[in-house]
């Protein structure tokens, strides 16, 4: 990111992050406020910047977020979870862009795909594992920028469950309530992602081998 946000005050830090909204919630403390954000700042906009596939948007995006946070604050349930609440908003402020900047892709969401003999709990290993896989076959750089053009190939409503519970490390049910979609459906949008990797791999070792 270009414009960087200052660290919160030590004081602060040991406060929890609904601590923290709470006490941005009830007396607009611009410090608790500069806590929370610098807490989230590089964690946001690296999901930003995997999920729009552009710095720049990244940032304008995760700007946009914490105006957001601001300008909801009042609607902030206490004992409600932020990290979550804070991937809700940034999503919807990443969907919304797409579709400004003419960006979006409309797929169906209502079809589930069957993936032969993977389990969800491997897409990591199918990523990026040593373990014998197809991607194996790639070496270093080569494979990381597969998986990162694979990613962004993937559409919206499978990218962005990839990205939370791969590269963000949010638990599923977190994912749930940031997505605000059933916890079936996100095992379920998981299982689409590795099914469309797959296809992505073939269809590149197709164009290698001809």
């Amino acid at each position: 990111m270009t414009k960087k946000v200052l660290a919160g005050p030590t004081d602060l830090d040991h406060l929890t992050d609904e601590e923290l909204l709470v006490r941005y919630r009830k007396t607009y403390d611009r410090d608790a406020f500069s806590t929370l954000v610098h807490r989230y700042e590089h964690e946001l906009f690296s999901y930003l910047r995997r999920y729009l596939g552009d710095a720049a948007l990244a940032e304008d995006v995760f700007q946009n977020t914490f105006l957001q946070v601001h300008l909801k604050i009042k609607s902030y349930e206490e004992g409600r979870p932020v990290r979550p609440w804070l991937y809700t908003i940034a999503t919807h402020q990443a969907i919304d862009t797409l579709r400004k900047t003419g960006r979006h892709q409309t797929v169906s969401l209502d079809t589930p795909q069957e993936v032969d003999n993977t389990d969800v709990g491997s897409l990591v290993n199918l990523l990026e594992s040593t373990a014998p896989d197809p991607l194996s076959k790639l070496q270093g750089e080569e494979r990381q920028q597969w998986v990162r053009d694979s990613i962004q190939r993937l559409p919206e409503h499978l990218r962005s469950v990839v990205l939370m519970a791969y590269y963000q490390g949010l638990k599923y049910r977190d994912i749930s309530e940031a997505l605000e979609i059933p916890l079936g459906t996100v095992k379920s949008r998981l299982h689409a992602a590795v099914a469309k990797l797959h296809d992505y791999w073939k269809q590149s070792q197709f164009v290698r081998d001809n």
